[in-house]
């Protein structure tokens, strides 16, 4: 069926159940970013393919919100859906809630499925609807619609060992229920699928890119139990659950479960599945909280921030190559933004310990470079040549880590607006990449410094400049952030974050440059505790596309100094031509 198919069929579960207006958000019972297949329902009904947004459907109506990584990109995946397009966060765009009230009738009926919807957007929608006499209720419509969706995988779950995760499971569940005693909880419950995969120091692929599995965790002051689908465990993980007193139940018993707990104290997030509070609000307290663990697994631990430097050398030798490949292939034999896509994989898959990518590569050739989380078709994606620039942003998952790094280069011709442009990001990377800056200082203080080179010149991008990184774990990971948006929380010791500053002019060219961080302490003086940040990735940026005279002479010593590092780190690993081509381009500015 097409997308405009899909949506009808919809309407006419609507009308047999009597409702008004069906939210599709993009979530799975676990509030993934990255969804298993038989979970991506927003993307199968409207065909908008980026990892944020979420669509309502009403009788005559349909609209996709979506914030603007994604403004030139849905417009081309939605065409001929009848699916319009909200600019989400620009002046003018209404709020979805307020839209549905004002396109709905008096005491109209709006539904969504209760698994698949945070807790935190049910209180919203109650609260705002029931304002205006609108109802609100548990209805997965879309169980009738979509068929021909996919079951969970069957892939193994298998250990991460304590030499690569710096913590045992008994201390980490012991670090939370000593969170729990503070927060005078008996019962805590860990949904998201990284913090269940980061609290049992377990691994799995249930979700394309991010080694995760499908599971639960259940924690009391004497009890953990994971419910998890067993016949997946290997026995090594199994083993590991023993000796660290943790029981293991059917993934399916899960709310059942849930259901028997009575006259209990609970910690659960509000960013968990609106199913898990229905379930357990007979005869129990909630504490609303964010989840302890996601914290404490968002402050790198030094064995798992030198396997973020251990994999940074492996991932900076394939990208190596593989910009060797690029520079000196295209033009010459036939390729596009999709199998270049496969030859950078290729080039990761030959370092040791690879087991994948952190993210499908985007891979933006000319305008495709101004779509920000662009991502080629096998089919019908551009031809490369050895003209103007490419954008390619791009990560591996390593057993000791992940990786997520951003070059855009020229291949052939470019203007001198596109070095200027390059050359103002750059700056901005590299003063991001250069700041001290006081304990209990928010990404949001910082985010400013990596626009200012952009915005004395009028320009700015309409992304955030970080998100945290996990340990071999998701790419994208809370809860810091440097970005505009007020996050309260503050940047700690071992976090691990982008910097990845952009430029885009639509039907034209994008840019984007980007490095991995980590937050480090500097120094402690009368006016307090100062940090810093520790550059982790290793791989050279393209002198040719920057105008040296925008840079100070700070800026140009930074980047003389990080490619000094680069060639400490790489050359030994590299040979030949490629070494020599290498040695060039980390040669001072």
């Amino acid at each position: 069926m097409t997308s405009k198919e899909k949506v009808a069929a919809l309407r006419e579960e609507m009308q047999k159940n009597n409702v008004d207006a069906f939210i599709v958000y993009s979530a799975d019972p676990h509030m993934s970013e990255y969804l298993p297949e038989e979970w991506q329902e927003r993307a199968w009904l409207s065909g908008f393919l980026g990892s944020a947004g979420f669509v309502v459907i009403t009788k005559d109506k349909a609209g996709l919100w979506t914030d603007g990584r994604y403004f030139t990109q849905a417009p081309i995946e939605l065409a001929g859906s009848g699916i319009d397009l909200f600019k989400d966060g620009m002046e003018g765009t209404p709020n979805y809630i307020d839209w549905i009230i004002s396109e709905i009738p008096a005491n109209g009926k709006v539904a969504v499925n209760a698994l698949a919807t945070s807790h935190s957007n049910w209180e919203l929608l109650s609260q705002k609807l029931n304002a205006k006499n609108l109802n609100l209720v548990d209805s997965p419509l879309l169980k009738e619609v979509w068929k021909e969706r996919g079951t969970p995988s069957k892939n193994p779950i298998f250990v991460h060992p304590l030499d690569r995760a710096g913590k045992s499971v008994t201390d980490k569940i012991s670090a939370i229920r000593q969170k729990m005693e503070e927060q005078e909880v008996t019962v805590h419950v860990i949904s998201s699928l990284d913090d269940v995969a980061w609290t049992l120091n377990l691994r799995g692929s249930d979700v394309e890119s991010n080694p995760v599995f499908l599971g639960y965790i259940l924690i009391t002051k004497n009890d953990a139990i994971l419910f998890t689908d067993l016949e997946k465990m290997e026995v090594e993980a199994r083993k590991q659950m023993d000796e660290s007193f943790v029981k293991m139940m059917p993934y399916e018993e899960f709310y059942n479960h849930l259901r028997t707990i009575k006259n209990e104290n609970i910690l659960v997030s509000p960013n968990s599945n609106q199913s898990i509070f229905e379930a357990l609000k007979i005869d129990n307290k909630f504490v609303k909280a964010a989840v302890p663990g996601n914290l404490m697994k968002a402050q790198k631990n030094e064995t798992e921030l030198e396997g973020f430097r251990k994999v940074m050398v492996k991932d900076g030798v394939a990208m190596v190559k593989f910009l060797y490949w690029l520079t000196h292939n295209a033009g010459k034999e036939t390729m596009n933004e999709y199998s270049i896509g496969k030859k950078l994989r290729e080039f990761r898959a030959a370092g040791e310990n690879f087991v994948g990518e952190s993210f499908g590569s985007i891979i933006g050739y000319k305008d495709n470079g101004a779509m920000m989380h662009y991502s080629a078709k096998s089919e019908g994606s551009k031809e490369v040549t050895n003209d103007a620039s490419i954008l390619v942003d791009s990560g591996g998952q390593y057993l000791e880590g992940t990786t997520d790094i951003t070059r855009t280069l020229a291949l052939g011709a470019v203007s001198e607006e596109f070095k200027t442009n390059s050359t103002l990001v750059l700056q901005g990377m590299i003063r991001l990449s250069m700041v001290k800056f006081p304990k209990g200082t928010r990404g949001v203080q910082l985010d400013a410094i990596a626009r200012l080179p952009l915005w004395m010149h009028g320009k700015d991008y309409n992304h955030g400049t970080g998100h945290g990184v996990g340990s071999f774990m998701n790419v994208h990971e809370g809860p810091q952030n440097i970005r505009k948006d007020m996050n309260p929380q503050e940047l700690l010791v071992g976090m691990v974050v982008s910097n990845e500053p952009g430029y885009y002019l639509e039907g034209d060219y994008g840019i984007r440059h980007e490095n991995l961080i980590a937050v480090k302490e500097s120094e402690t003086t009368i006016h307090g505790t100062f940090y810093e940040f520790e550059t982790l990735t290793f791989c050279p940026f393209f002198k040719n596309d920057i105008v040296k005279e925008i840079l100070s002479q700070d800026e140009i010593n930074w980047l003389n100094s990080y490619h000094k590092t680069c060639e400490e780190k790489l050359a030994p690993h590299l040979e030949g031509e490629v070494k020599e081509w290498f040695l060039s381009l980390v040669s001072p500015l």
